[in-house]
Order: C-alpha cells, then sequence, then structure tokens
C-alpha cells in the first residue's frame, strides 16, 4: 500500500498535507498512537525523497510505524482496491 503512496507523492508532492492534517486531528485525541504520530511528524518534516524512502523501507521500525500511517486518504478507493487485487494476485501466484 505505501509503494502506490509513496508512488503517487513523488507525482503530487502536495498531497503529503493530508498526512499532516491527519495527523493534527489525531493528535487532538491524545491516542495510544502518539509516539509514532509524533514519529511521522518529524519525518514529514524531512525532504520529500527522504520521506518517500521511508515509506517503502523494510525495517522492523518503519514496519511499526505504517501501522499508524498518516497516509490515509492519499489514495482513492479505485487505487486501494487495485493494490488490494494486485496483493491478493501475487499471493494466489506464489502458492
Amino acid at each position: 500500500m505505501h509503494r502506490a503512496i509513496a508512488e503517487k507523492l513523488r507525482v503530487s508532492p502536495a498531497l503529503i498535507q493530508i498526512a499532516r492534517e491527519n495527523l493534527d486531528r489525531w493528535s487532538l485525541a491524545q491516542g495510544r498512537s502518539q509516539p509514532y504520530w509524533d514519529a511521522w511528524r518529524e519525518i514529514l518534516n524531512r525532504p520529500l525523497a527522504e520521506v518517500l524512502d521511508l515509506l517503502v523501507e523494510e525495517s522492523e521500525r518503519m514496519t511499526a510505524m505504517r501501522q499508524s500511517s498518516p497516509f490515509a486518504g492519499v489514495l482513492d478507493t479505485a487505487e486501494r482496491r487495485a493494490v488490494y487485487e494486485r496483493f491478493t494476485l501475487g499471493k494466489a501466484e506464489g502458492s
């Protein structure tokens, strides 16, 4: 999912504002994910190339971070469905 998000942000960098707005809204609730949201806020202040690299980084830290991803709303329904279909097809071909 985050590979598709990274590609869309590469084409339309202004969409990163959606993530910032999500973090602002979620932070008002002071949820258990606040430490992750704070870390995302720090990441979003980096240069776009770094943000994109981190979005797809296959590390334990970034895997955990993606569980509290602020990028809800960057992909539309059709784009999310296409990602799920590619994932499902890939799993079916691999089994």
